[in-house]
């Protein structure tokens, strides 16, 4: 088994304090040649830490096991033809965040792969300045995705539609959980959701959690989909746009 294990990096005028409290990420590449790259690129971040690589799957796995984690930039094709990659992963390590690369973009694996908790979709070509915002965008709990994306993920939802938007298939939220889809379409972090409707962080978490089940999604940004496109928030006169960006500026997806 194969995992590279790096030290923590005391170099740029870092201290071991600056150094523990960095972002860490773990890189899955069957080549080496790009492991080797990336390394070199978040190097040059003070940060940035990569606390290991590994070749395969499992290596992943293990690697997950052994180091605490705050992201994976993982290879697309390591979980191509394996179904549960993704949900092992969740399972194994609930607080990294995974970032997949991808030779192409296709619409259907995009989707997919958004579906499944994937926090960020780039291509193997991205450019060194723009993986570096993508893991730092996605270490704060934000979603990376481009425009392209979002139309792809769009039209899954328009696909479901005669059964989604059926009445008699559509959930029933309460007042209160309406208002907190109503806070989230504008971009509201769980804290100032708290304090404008009156009560704690937990109970919102509490909330969104039950909004999810009812309404069959995984996350904020599915959240925000789902209610563009049923109109969920027709009457609420302040929520009329779901924020979209570009991937400079990724929609928050914590929950």
């Amino acid at each position: 088994m194969k995992i590279h294990e790096l030290p923590n990096p005391v170099d740029h005028g870092q201290s071991n304090d600056t150094a523990a409290t960095g972002i860490r990420v773990i890189l899955a590449d069957s080549q080496a040649i790009y492991r080797v790259g990336m390394r070199k690129v978040f190097a040059l971040e003070d940060d940035i830490r990569v606390v290991a690589q590994a070749e395969t799957l499992e290596n992943l796995f293990a690697a997950l096991q052994r180091f605490p984690t705050d992201v994976v930039v993982l290879e697309g094709s390591l979980i191509a033809g394996t179904i549960d990659a993704i949900p092992q992963f969740v399972r194994r390590a609930p607080e990294a965040k995974l970032i997949v690369q991808v030779s192409e973009s296709a619409e259907n694996n995009t989707v997919e792969l958004y579906r499944r908790g994937v926090r960020g979709v780039v291509p193997r070509s991205i450019s060194p300045d723009l993986l570096i915002k993508c893991v730092r965008k996605i270490a704060a709990g934000e979603t990376w995705i481009d425009n392209q994306s979002i139309s792809w993920v769009i039209d899954a939802y328009r696909a479901q539609a005669t059964s989604l938007t059926n009445p008699r298939t559509q959930p029933r939220l309460s007042e209160k959980e309406l208002a907190i889809i109503a806070c989230i379409t504008r971009g509201m972090r769980n804290k100032e959701i708290a304090y404008q409707i009156g009560t704690t962080e937990q109970v919102i978490k509490n909330y969104l959690r039950k909004v999810y089940d009812k309404l069959g999604v995984s996350d904020r940004l599915e959240l925000a989909l789902y209610c563009l496109h049923h109109q969920i928030l027709k009457n609420e006169t302040e929520a009329a746009e779901v924020p979209f960006v570009d991937p400079g500026m990724p929609l928050r997806a914590k929950l």
